[in-house]
């Protein structure tokens, strides 16, 4: 069994849903590594205790060093959230494979890296929980996401095939499902989706899309980075967490309706996102 006060290391701490769910924790009383490259902007989180440090989730010697240092400071890492991640959007012709590769090594390899590490001293207590940062982008499919959804279904896919290998050594596997959710993420993936689009044959649509998407992310009417951080304390704090965890803006009714609709309909209903624009919101 977990003690009450737990050892955390999250990754992709330095803004958003990281930075939030950091302090959250942190604030229960438990004893927090923030992890990211920007270390500059987790200074702020001393304040409530968080210990921040540097870690390049793409670099495995960084990843290494991270897990040694928390776990020569405090004996153990009761649980790990894989935090870290970013959007690329763009049409596959056009994203570069250079940029593909790293939307998978940051969201996909970098989250594996952590696991790997992290997992023989919890399997050797018997005890331990993973938080893995996935999205209802790794359940449906929207206009000019191919690459970042292929990185979350993959996030998908290696939660549940870790939740049944490490079931045995009293490990638990959860998975976070974000919607849409007010952070950088919206307009980083819309700058991409310009750029990537700018001068080929997806421009015009694709520029559509990027302006919307800035939109709905400039909007305010969108669920808060607190919205899924609430949520991670509970997976973390849980005696018996959910396997899943559906939160924000949009989550469920995205799922739903990919289940519902026929595939040809849920194409066209994402095809004509990219004819219709947006009206920002004040």
């Amino acid at each position: 069994m977990m003690p009450s006060m737990k050892v955390i290391l999250i990754t992709g701490a330095s803004s958003g849903i990281g930075f939030e769910t950091a302090r959250s924790l942190a604030r229960k009383g438990h004893r927090v590594y923030a992890a990211a490259r920007r270390l500059g902007k987790m200074e702020a989180l001393r304040e409530d205790g968080v210990v921040p440090m540097y870690m390049d989730v793409t670099d495995e010697a960084s990843v290494k060093d991270g897990v040694a240092q928390v776990l020569a400071a405090e004996g153990r890492i009761d649980v790990l959230v894989n935090n870290a991640g970013y959007g690329s959007f763009g049409a596959i012709e056009n994203v570069p494979m250079e940029e593909a590769r790293r939307q998978l090594e940051v969201n996909v390899f970098g989250l594996a890296a952590l696991c790997r590490e992290v997992i023989p001293s919890m399997r050797e207590r018997r005890s331990g929980r993973i938080v893995n940062i996935a999205s209802v982008a790794g359940k449906a499919t929207v206009y000019y996401g191919g690459w970042y959804h292929v990185s979350k279904f993959s996030v998908e896919a290696l939660g549940d095939a870790l939740r049944m290998e490490l079931k045995p050594f009293g490990i638990d596997v959860v998975l976070i499902e974000p919607g849409a959710i007010g952070t950088d993420w919206g307009p980083i993936a819309a700058d991409h989706l310009a750029e990537t689009s700018a001068g080929t044959a997806y421009e015009n649509t694709a520029l559509v899309m990027a302006e919307n998407m800035r939109a709905v992310y400039g909007s305010g009417r969108i669920s808060k980075p607190e919205t899924v951080a609430r949520a991670i304390v509970r997976a973390v704090e849980s005696r018996r967490p959910k396997v899943r965890y559906r939160v924000g803006t949009a989550a469920g009714a995205i799922v739903f309706f990919h289940w519902l609709l026929p595939a040809r309909w849920w194409d066209g209903l994402n095809r004509a996102a990219g004819r219709f624009h947006l009206k920002p919101q004040a």
